[in-house]
């Protein structure tokens, strides 16, 4: 009996071995499938399903892809861990008034084709909003200049500069007190000249014209603002197309200050004042020549600010490129000698 028990036993453990042996031998694997040769990858095609997960995933990662590099390409490059510290930067002058006038925002202005600023003449472009203006002087330089340059300064804003190019040679030095500070400098022809009368030709125009912009880089050192406005504001079709082929952008004037005509300070803050309250914004024509303009500032300028006005600095894209053969015209022209006796010894005035 036992012996029948114990073979019966025997019998079941030795067939479920050989099941389990045949099981293991004859079914798939997940992590053992057949090696399958590269014709035979190619000719068996996934199903759609499978083929839109493989396009949607080799999309998402060139998407990510794409943005990796573009940060990384935005990024600056990490400097090397023995770079050297760089030296030290000198700061710029900070305002010491802070309740000044201040600069509300700069505006860089790409000058390609001659574009013209001041809507008493040209109305391209209205970049400036309700209660801004732009605080720009003419004629200069001249000795009244430091006493504007100094209520700029008290007041931390900063102004568009237009220099005749003949008082550059007589104050070379006041001229670069205005770039000392800061300030954009273009130009405002050689002499002065009217660009628009009826003798002058184009030639004499262009001569003008790019004198003044030589005499200005030969004071300065270094090349202005292709910014240039017109002596009287007077223009020719002919002047402007020619500042439109050298990429120098025109200034006429929203508010006119009449400070050459004005008999004092206070009247050339009422004439600002004034045009202001009627404009609520815009390029603010002023002389630094005109001893009137230079009283009235300060107090112009804190009139401004009390009137909730801002100032919008304008600076060029880049700066011109003067012409060679001004550059030698310029170097050759005459300095004028000084005199041994003060200008006060011969000049005196009597009455105003």
């Amino acid at each position: 009996m036992r012996s029948a028990l114990g073979l019966m036993l025997a019998s079941v453990v030795a067939a479920i071995v050989i099941a389990g042996v045949w099981f293991w031998t004859s079914s798939p694997r997940a992590d053992a499938a057949p090696p399958q040769t590269t014709a035979a990858a190619k000719a068996d095609p996934l199903p759609a399903a499978a083929k839109q997960a493989a396009k949607d995933d080799v999309e998402t990662t060139a998407a990510l892809s794409k943005r990796a590099d573009a940060t990384q390409a935005a990024a600056p490059a990490a400097a090397p861990a023995a770079a050297p510290a760089p030296g030290p930067v000198a700061a710029a002058p900070k305002c010491n008034n802070p309740d000044g006038l201040g600069v509300s925002r700069t505006v860089v202005v790409d000058t390609t084709g001659g574009p013209g600023f001041g809507f008493l003449q040209y109305k391209q472009y209205d970049f400036l909003t309700d209660h801004e203006v732009v605080l720009t002087f003419d004629d200069g330089p001249w000795p009244t200049t430091p006493a504007v340059l100094k209520a700029l300064a008290d007041e931390c804003t900063k102004a568009v500069f237009f220099p005749i190019g003949l008082h550059t040679t007589y104050h070379p030095d006041i001229l670069r007190q205005v770039a000392a500070a800061g300030h954009t400098i273009g130009a405002h022809t050689w002499s002065h000249a009217h660009l628009a009368g009826k003798k002058i030709t184009e030639q004499q125009a262009k001569d003008e014209i790019e004198k003044g912009f030589s005499a200005v880089k030969l004071a300065l050192g270094s090349n202005p603002a292709p910014f240039f406005r017109f002596p009287a504001l007077a223009h020719t079709p002919a002047t402007t197309a020619y500042l439109g082929t050298r990429n120098i952008a025109m200034f006429s004037v929203d508010v006119d200050s009449n400070d050459f005509k004005s008999k004092s300070s206070d009247e050339v803050i009422n004439n600002v004042m004034t045009k202001l309250d009627k404009e609520h914004k815009g390029i603010i024509l002023m002389h630094d020549l005109q001893k009137h303009t230079a009283q009235a500032l300060p107090t112009l300028l804190r009139k401004l600010k009390a009137g909730g006005y801002k100032v919008v600095w304008m600076k060029a894209k880049t700066q011109i490129e003067t012409l060679p053969e001004y550059d030698a015209m310029m170097a050759k022209t005459e300095k004028p000698v000084a005199s041994g006796r003060p200008i006060g010894n011969v000049v005196q005035t009597i009455a105003e």
